[in-house]
């Protein structure tokens, strides 16, 4: 039997240099199971959603939208910016939810998020985790990585220090290659 490895989109919900976020999915792309592979985008280029200028769709929201589709999963970085998700986050996901072939219905997505906060990213999980629901993607229910104080969670070389926040975010890898092998086609 051939085997197809499961290509997930780590799509990271911070513009911002350096980000926490985006630290935090590479650290994940070092942490993947055998048998699944990451490709890292960000938000930047994203217009603000517009329905006056959905037809056609911006060349950056549409190419955002196909490599949604062409993924087998999504893994979301989202900040936390006052108890919410980011803008930007929020902004894509608004132009993912868009008729014809919304790209998130029936796709298997899990969240994690990095923030300076002692929170961690909860809040902006929970709000994430509706709009995601609402728009048909299939949310990863557990485990949950929400690393608060991401100045301290980080090491110089932006790669994520704590070995119990790493064996988290390794079980919610493994959780997702589960859960995307549960409900697509991907057999590994």
């Amino acid at each position: 039997m051939t085997t197809t490895p499961i290509h997930v989109l780590g799509i990271s919900g911070s513009l911002r240099d350096g980000s926490y976020n985006t630290a935090l999915l590479r650290t994940a792309a070092e942490l993947l199971p055998e048998g699944m592979v990451l490709e890292i985008t960000d938000l930047e280029g994203i217009p603000m959603f517009d329905p006056d200028n959905e037809h056609p769709m911006p060349g950056s929201v549409q190419r955002l939208r196909e490599r949604i589709s062409a993924a087998d999963a999504v893994l979301i970085a989202t900040p936390e910016y006052n108890s919410s998700l980011s803008g930007a986050m929020k902004n894509a996901l608004d132009w993912a939810s868009r008729s014809p072939n919304a790209p998130f219905a029936g796709k298997p997505v899990a969240l994690v998020g990095a923030s300076t906060g002692m929170l961690g990213t909860a809040r902006a999980q929970l709000q994430a985790r509706q709009v995601l629901t609402h728009i048909g993607a299939l949310v990863l229910p557990k485990p949950e990585v929400l690393i608060p104080r991401a100045a301290e969670a980080f090491d110089a070389d932006g790669s994520l220090a704590s070995e119990t926040s790493r064996k988290f975010l390794r079980q919610l890898l493994e959780a997702l290659a589960d859960w995307t092998r549960c409900h697509t086609q991907v057999r590994v």
